[in-house]
């Protein structure tokens, strides 16, 4: 019987790749370029419509751990990223462009597996299926949901940041530099803001009444990991700057001083030519930010080729409606994954799709708790929080080292673990060489 996967985003490409890469003949249904999202803009797979990182890469932090167990797997989303990455010092981030079309690629070219564009409406109750619609789940599906599960879906609002064409910023006021690398060959574009632009880009934040995307009657509740500017603004003067916009670790080469405040610019394509303003996720209309930005000495003659938005994040309430293995309680045969799921972030949606799938394609033992995918997992399906909250990947999913350790040694000591662990549970089910395509 072929398996059912409902989403063409990192999690259900990921899920489709890992089944059918196992035996499974895999039918894998998006609906788009048919039907549009608000964040979306083409019907290539995976597309990035948030950041273009995929966060830290150091092994001593959760997501760097996360991010090595699935490696260890064969993660089809960290092999593309591998393939489309562009500096970002520390960080994995990717050419967007470039990503998508190798997932699409990947996935067209499967033997065993189907794309369908087409829009589901109506939920499967005796077909094996992964519903890894993300967060910006259809309306027609959502309904469908609620009406199979009994309860209704949790949600919050998400926002993504301008993109501007970093050429048209006024020189003078960027620099070249990785935070606390002194050199001029770092990987981020610092734009310095004087003590006026800064105060006066705070007070317009706070005066900042009108919205995109939003639902008028509907108040709005973000998620605090990736929150809009203007709500950090709203929270102290110097927020910002003990924030996204904070100067520690930079030096301006021209003044040879640490600027008042930094907006940092990461590089969005391969050849340099976009960057992202790092942190500064907006709800403003387009209307406000063009105000703003033309208000803003360094920006004032830019051009940016997506100004920012927010947008509906729908989730569960997994704790409630999910078994450990991202199964619904009361149907057995269908599983969620990706965001929708309760986790948050690009490397944890992936994750959560690959262990979908993994399961999906005829495995049964779960990952190890001391993995920080096991960790993730057994947090969305068991968590008491009320209310319910997505999770990112961290280094309190995992239990402490033994021994008295200082923090560094600590997390050092889980990501040894870890790596270890997932290993030992890569061998038992005879993944530790490459899958067949």
């Amino acid at each position: 019987m072929s398996l059912t996967v409902i989403g063409g985003g990192l999690a259900g490409c990921e899920a489709a790749w890992q089944a059918a890469s196992r035996g499974r003949n895999v039918d894998l249904y998006e609906m788009r370029p048919k039907r549009m999202t608000p964040a979306h803009t083409s019907g290539d797979l995976a597309e990035l419509v948030c950041s273009n990182s995929f966060r830290s890469e150091a092994p001593s932090s959760a997501v760097g751990a996360l991010k090595s167990e699935m490696k260890v797997l064969h993660s089809l989303v960290l092999a593309a990223a591998e393939a489309s990455r562009v500096p970002a010092g520390k960080a994995l981030a990717v050419d967007r462009t470039a990503f998508a079309r190798f997932i699409t690629s990947a996935i067209e070219s499967h033997p065993r597996i189907r794309i369908h564009r087409d829009e589901i409406t109506l939920l499967p109750e005796k077909t094996d299926t992964i519903i890894a619609t993300g967060p910006l789940t259809s309306p027609a599906l959502t309904r469908s949901l609620i009406e199979l599960l009994g309860t209704k879906t949790l949600s919050f609002y998400d926002a993504i940041a301008p993109i501007v064409d970093a050429t048209t910023i006024e020189p003078s006021r960027v620099f070249r530099q990785s935070r606390y690398d002194g050199t001029k060959d770092g990987d981020y574009l610092n734009v310095s803001l004087t003590e006026s632009e800064y105060s006066f880009l705070v007070d317009f934040l706070r005066r900042a009444s009108v919205r995109s995307h939003l639902p008028e009657l509907e108040k709005p509740s973000f998620f605090e990991g990736c929150l809009p500017i203007e709500e950090m603004a709203r929270r102290g003067e110097e927020t910002l700057r003990f924030g996204p916009l904070k100067p520690v670790g930079l030096t301006d080469p021209r003044t040879n001083e640490r600027p008042y405040a930094v907006i940092q610019l990461r590089r969005e394509s391969l050849h340099g030519e976009l960057y992202n303003l790092v942190g500064f996720q907006t709800q403003l209309s387009i209307p406000d930010q063009k105000t703003l930005f033309r208000s803003l000495f360094p920006f004032r003659s830019a051009r940016f080729a997506r100004y920012g938005s927010a947008h509906r994040n729908t989730y569960l309430d997994s704790p409630r409606l999910l078994a450990p293995d991202l199964s619904v309680l009361r149907f057995p045969r269908l599983r969620f994954a990706g965001q929708i799921s309760g986790v948050e972030g690009y490397v944890e949606s992936a994750a959560s799709g690959l262990l979908a799938g993994i399961l999906a394609g005829g495995e049964q033992e779960l990952p190890p708790v001391e993995t920080v995918l096991g960790g993730l997992v057994r947090y969305i399906t068991t968590s008491a929080a009320t209310p319910f909250q997505p999770m990112k990947a961290n280094w309190g999913l995992v239990p402490e080292p033994p021994g008295r350790l200082r923090k560094r040694e600590r997390n050092q000591r889980r990501a040894e673990i870890s790596t270890a662990a997932v290993q030992n549970y890569a061998r038992r089910l005879r993944l530790l060489s490459p899958l067949p395509s």
